[in-house]
């Protein structure tokens, strides 16, 4: 992967064991997201023969501009992520999970939330397992949405009011590269999961006085919900004493409970999309 300049604009895509996942995943990636984008598809020697395949027949044929590295031995996920995020200097990385089915537009609203307020340091999208930024209902997983398209044209729809998160969801985060450089990575020594990692960056980050925030104007679904590996909550607690009351306050309080049923309402009520809108993208 050609490491980007700091104006840049990466998406990272860490290659699970899922290969109908992953077929999936990349599938939408390639229809959501604008020609030329730079993807990075990073494997830390999880991919088999039948996810290779899956990954070579796809470089040859998108129209984004993407990368594919393996590493010969897996390091593990914490530890390989962040090697790759350091490699992308200070550019802003978008970690997609492999499991994930992004909407039409989930990048470039992801980027202007981003680029609208400074303090930003991650940006969320809506997700059906997104914990605190699930949609329609908050801490609970849904299934895809039936119709992701009508769902991205309603999000887009929404005001762009960036509402503060406990913590960015690893279904999908675009974070600022020069915060994330700042706060120092990620912590592989302490955690094993993405998953617990990206709370643990989320909370020093904001202890740094960036935020992390929900894109209420995008949305990006997944299969499952992401989940810590064995230790990784203790990790967390022993470094952070409150981060599970204050999640569970959040969670309790659902400040977001307004922003989802105006998310409803809107798709309750979107119109058909623009006639031949593909000819003026």
């Amino acid at each position: 992967m050609t490491v980007p300049t700091a104006a840049a604009l990466v998406v990272v895509v860490p290659v699970g064991r899922d290969d109908e996942a992953l077929d999936a995943c990349l599938a939408a990636l390639d229809r959501a997201t604008a020609p030329g984008t730079p993807v990075w598809l990073a494997d830390d020697a999880q991919a088999g023969p039948r996810g290779y395949a899956i990954i070579e027949r796809w470089v040859a044929r998108t129209a984004l501009r993407a990368d594919y590295t393996r590493r010969q031995r897996s390091v593990g996920e914490v530890a390989h992520l962040d090697e790759v995020l350091g490699a992308c200097g200070d550019a802003n990385v978008a970690v997609l999970a492999p499991d994930a089915v992004p909407a039409p537009g989930w990048l470039t609203r992801l980027a202007a939330g981003l680029s609208s307020d400074g303090s930003i340091g991650t940006a969320t999208p809506w997700s059906n397992a997104g914990e605190a930024a699930s949609w329609p209902r908050i801490g609970e997983i849904d299934p895809l949405p039936a119709d992701i398209d009508r769902l991205a044209r309603a999000a887009a729809a929404m005001p762009a009011l960036h509402p503060e998160l406990p913590a960015a969801v690893s279904h999908a985060v675009l974070l600022r590269g020069t915060a994330r450089r700042r706060a120092g990575g990620l912590d592989a020594s302490s955690y094993g999961s993405w998953y617990a990692a990206l709370i643990d960056l989320s909370l020093r980050l904001a202890g740094l006085g960036w935020r992390n925030v929900l894109c209420d104007t995008a949305f990006v679904g997944r299969r499952e919900e992401g989940m810590p590996y064995d230790g990784d909550m203790d990790a967390l607690a022993a470094r952070w004493p409150d981060w599970h009351a204050r999640l569970a306050h959040y969670l309790m309080q659902d400040p977001l409970r307004g922003s989802r049923a105006q998310l409803a309402n809107l798709l309750d009520n979107i119109g058909p999309p623009e006639p031949q809108r593909d000819l003026f993208v």
